[in-house]
């Protein structure tokens, strides 16, 4: 796809904080790049309150019309979600594609989903979003020529009646359903037999797709883009004493994320709620970390996850500057790209565990092997002995609270 010649509008209110407003702007022209476009001009507008008809005033507009003659534009972006109404005049005044910052995630999202449920996800998302937008075959229908905002479902979507497109939801979110039942089932055979998850999140573009790689020694995709990671990806890994336990990479979060994609995506981000240990990857280097911290905290709040034991991870610890002031404990600052840091971080997991956990000492007979073997896997042990006079191994460790192998711990 030849890259599109893309201007970027934006209205900052008084409630903007200028650096807000700037990272804001930032990211958008960051989001443009990863769906293949080229920002080729920045239009913004100071107002109390956004136009409830055009989004901008009428002497921006102009601006915005010499601007995409000046640039030979391809497609204009606005920085905030537009209502029905606001995208169709103002893709009417502007006589151009035109789209908003939920379109462009859902289209990035739309580009990057690779799993059967991932895509069905996405769909339904677009086809939500799409849904009170859809006035028969508007202007603003004839200009979908492909490009970016148009992908996913959208091409062959769009141009179908309303009922068409409310069949089509109601058949996505029954197939999901199904999805949803086995993702149940299979965290219920976890939670019976023990298994430990950990979650990796974080504000997209993070490095948690590093991290993850360089943990489970795995090849999986890892770009310099936003949402390079968007179907979830679960593995085995082995901390330093042997134990054992699962480890799941997430789509990144972003601010601002359309409420469409959280519902769509809401049985995949379970994962996270469902987890024993949220590991919270945060670009220590970005000059808005605190920003991109809250979001997602506030988003784990949202899945109710916010409750759940946190390490937060300060990575890019090479650009990081002197004064750097980490904002949560438990935590550890890393380069996802040194070895030496990866076994500091799976030391550090370990760790915390032991601070959640309890601890504990077992004898158990040698005809006992199966048991000795889990607790080697399934436990953090710190000492395996073996006592001639009792003809017995003693175990001592920690253990998670609810694990199934307390049994033996009470005999």
């Amino acid at each position: 796809m030849n890259t599109e010649n893309i201007i970027i509008i934006a209205v900052k209110r008084p409630t903007h904080s200028d650096e807000n407003f700037k990272a804001s702007l930032e990211e958008l022209i960051s989001l443009s790049y990863t769906a293949g476009g080229e920002v080729v001009e920045t239009i913004t507008q100071n107002r109390e309150q956004i136009h409830g008809a055009t989004y901008v005033g009428k002497g921006k507009i102009d601006e915005i019309k010499a601007a995409i003659l000046k640039h030979d534009a391809d497609l204009v972006i606005c920085n905030d979600e537009l209502s029905p109404g606001q995208l169709r005049n103002l893709s009417n005044l502007l006589d151009i594609r035109l789209i908003d910052r939920s379109q462009l995630i859902l289209d990035i999202f739309a580009s990057r989903a690779k799993t059967k449920e991932g895509k069905l996800q996405v769909e339904l998302a677009q086809l939500e979003y799409t849904l009170p937008r859809l006035h028969g075959k508007g202007i603003e229908l004839s200009r979908l020529g492909g490009g970016i905002g148009t992908r996913g479902p959208g091409e062959t979507k769009l141009e179908t009646d309303q009922r068409h497109i409310r069949t089509r939801i109601y058949d996505i979110k029954k197939r999901l359903k199904l999805v949803v039942k086995q993702r149940e089932q299979y965290r219920k055979r976890r939670q019976l037999n023990g298994v430990f998850q950990i979650a990796l999140v974080g504000y997209t573009n993070a490095g948690k797709s590093t991290i993850f790689n360089k943990l489970t020694l795995e090849e999986s995709l890892v770009e310099n883009k936003l949402f390079a990671t968007l179907d979830p990806l679960t593995r085995q890994i082995e901390l330093p004493s042997g134990f054992q336990l699962l480890i799941t990479d997430t789509v990144g979060f972003i601010e601002d994320l359309p409420t469409q994609l959280i519902a769509a995506f809401r049985s995949t981000l379970e994962e996270v709620s469902e987890a024993d240990l949220i590991v919270h990857v945060v670009n220590g280097a970005h000059p808005d970390k605190e920003r991109q911290e809250k979001t997602v905290i506030h988003l784990l709040k949202d899945l109710e996850a916010d409750t759940l034991p946190i390490l937060t991870v300060y990575n890019k610890k090479d650009l990081i500057e002197a004064d750097f002031i980490p904002s949560y404990q438990p935590n550890i600052t890393i380069s996802a790209l040194n070895d030496s840091d990866i076994e500091q971080l799976l030391e550090k997991i370990e760790h915390t565990l032991m601070g959640e956990w309890d601890s504990y000492i077992v004898y158990l007979d040698p005809k006992e092997g199966k048991a000795i073997d889990r607790f080697e896997k399934e436990t953090i042990v710190h000492s395996n002995r073996y006592d001639e006079e009792r003809n017995q191994f003693v175990l001592e460790g920690n253990i998670k609270k609810d694990h199934p192998l307390h049994k033996y711990l009470k005999e």
